[in-house]
């Protein structure tokens, strides 16, 4: 992609500071903003501590445009900064260290990366980071393979008759990890950290079922005959065929189910509802709702290879404690209505992303081993 002018930068941050970025303008900038964060943005006539100054300087001087009250970044530098002008510039200027630096003892920490342990319906566990590419186990008939790419696929052809006991694996993925696996009917599944999944090796019958625990994104392929079940905490997701996300960690108050396209329906011990594409089912101990205006990128930015945030500090560093293994310590309470905006890379070490939410000055973080300290 050609590397847009200085001029043109400026046009379009402040055509989005303003609110009035058209569809294809915000496209030009997300696409400058998923550019390989490894070259650094500079300019002829600019120094990177130059553009930062000026970038302050123009943020400082304008309102959000999406918020109007609260603590929501009235001085929108977060808005700016990690969602980075929409433009990702963010990613280079802070090269120059921002002054609340991340005080960084021992070794940094690593992204997450391709990592679980399979069980088999004999107990046997394979650690599939270790094993080599090419067929894992073979069982009852059925092949399981894992790729490069860190998928595991399950070949079912060979399978033993219908009338022989169904045999369930597991998948886990690991805090900092990820899988993804390709069931007998050709559905995928991507597991986010700290999430798995139990499944048959093959399926008979009347239903495709499967039982989750943590975040998962489903790409179902369509079976009227068989229709496909997902289970988890409290409440089964019933599909056809479709694409969905289910965000159902033990430590989070609620349960979302959001649907990108097809239909589902979400079943609890009460009631149920149906979802069209764009809409979220929310779950709260017995109570069930749909909310409509859902940031679909958002949802799925995990699996999409980056974080997307627009939440509290707390809900954002859950997300960081998943996926970089750490475990995280408040020595001063975030305030309930401190609120970070942003889009960043899942594969840039932590200290990266502690640091663009330390840009403002609100928050500051020191890394030891792996603990993050959370103070003022």
């Amino acid at each position: 992609m050609t590397r847009p002018t200085r001029a043109q930068l400026n046009e379009l941050a402040d055509k989005w500071l303003k609110g009035t970025i058209t569809p294809s303008e915000k496209e030009l900038l997300d696409k400058w903003y998923d550019l390989d964060a490894a070259e650094p943005l500079t300019w002829d006539d600019e120094s990177e501590e130059q553009l930062a100054a000026r970038l302050r300087n123009n943020i400082n001087t304008r309102k959000n445009p999406s918020y109007s009250s609260g603590r929501r970044w009235q001085i929108p530098a977060a808005a700016i900064v990690l969602i980075a002008l929409g433009i990702g510039a963010y990613l280079y200027v802070l090269r120059s260290d921002p002054p609340g630096q991340v005080a960084v003892m021992n070794k940094e920490v690593k992204p997450g990366r391709n990592q679980a342990i399979l069980t088999l319906g004999n107990g046997e566990k394979i650690v599939l980071t270790d094993a080599a590419n090419g067929e894992v186990a073979s069982r009852s008939g059925v092949k399981i393979t894992k790729t490069a790419d860190g998928q595991l696929i399950y070949d079912a052809a060979n399978a033993t008759d219908d009338s022989s006991p169904l045999e369930y694996n597991s998948i886990e993925a690991p805090a900092g990890g990820q899988w993804q696996v390709k069931l007998p009917d050709g559905s995928v599944i991507f597991l986010n950290a700290s999430s798995g999944i139990t499944y048959p090796t093959r399926f008979v019958g009347n239903e495709r079922k499967v039982q989750m625990t943590g975040e998962a994104y489903f790409e179902i392929i369509p079976d009227k005959k068989m229709p496909f079940r997902v289970e988890s905490r409290g409440q089964t997701v019933e599909v056809l065929g479709t694409h969905f996300n289910i965000m159902a960690y033990a430590d989070e108050k609620m349960i979302r189910t959001t649907l990108l396209e097809g239909s589902v329906r979400i079943v609890t011990d009460s009631e149920s509802k149906m979802l069209e594409p764009g809409e979220q089912a929310q779950l709260a101990g017995n109570n069930l709702k749909v909310a409509r205006d859902v940031d679909m990128e958002e949802v799925v930015a995990w699996k999409n290879g980056y974080f997307k945030f627009n939440e509290s500090l707390e809900s954002i560093m859950a997300k960081i404690a998943r996926w970089y293994d750490v475990d995280v310590e408040y020595r001063d309470k975030p305030a309930s209505d401190l609120t970070f905006s942003g889009k960043i890379s899942r594969s840039r070490d932590i200290s990266g992303i502690l640091k663009m939410l330390e840009y403002t000055g609100d928050v500051h973080f020191k890394l030891e081993g792996r603990k993050v300290i959370v103070t003022k």
